[in-house]
């Protein structure tokens, strides 16, 4: 006679830790993806703030304090807004860890584009465009065994001119940092 019932029992009772152990590094990858995720989209919204933020700056004609660069303010502003940035990854980069890849700290970049109309540029009503970029590493705690690969992230921003830009300003791109 086979014990059916108690064969059943000792036999299945090594089968939830195997399922575990092949299920569980799926789940923990799924996690930590939608977990990098968040931080990506957190570091494009901040970017699109600050985006946004030098643009009014530029759009106005503000001259930041303590800027020695009274024949290119944007040089000032576009310094001014990536100081301004709450991300430290952002602000100062990331140095190169035994875990994650080095990330450089955001560009912002000031454009005056070509207005159709005219041709010269910085004149009021003129669009003004600032963007933040930087490359994120997605994953990057995980780079070092799985070569993921790094993504441009970018936030842009266009104003109208509400004062005439300096002529050194305008037509030229100025970023910061300069490489």
């Amino acid at each position: 006679m086979i014990n059916t019932g108690q064969t059943f029992v000792k036999d299945s009772r090594g089968t939830a830790l195997a399922e575990l152990a092949l299920v569980l590094p799926l789940l923990l990858l799924l996690i930590m993806g939608t977990l990098d995720f968040g931080k990506a989209f957190n570091e494009w919204i901040d970017e699109t703030h600050l985006a946004n933020e030098g643009a009014r700056l530029a759009a106005v004609g503000y001259l930041a304090d303590g800027c020695t660069s009274v024949a290119n303010p944007n040089t000032c502003i576009a310094q001014q807004i990536q100081e301004e940035a709450s991300i430290p990854e952002l602000k100062n980069g990331r140095t190169l860890t035994p875990y994650a890849a080095a990330q450089g700290a955001a560009r912002v970049c000031i454009t005056y584009p070509t207005n159709p109309a005219t041709t010269t540029h910085g004149l009021v009503g003129d669009p003004v465009q600032v963007t933040v970029a930087t490359t994120y590493h997605w994953l990057n705690y995980l780079v070092r065994t799985i070569p993921f690969p790094a993504t441009p992230i970018v936030g842009k921003a266009t104003m109208r001119l509400e004062r005439r830009a300096t002529d050194t300003a305008a037509g030229a791109t100025t970023c910061y940092p300069a490489t």
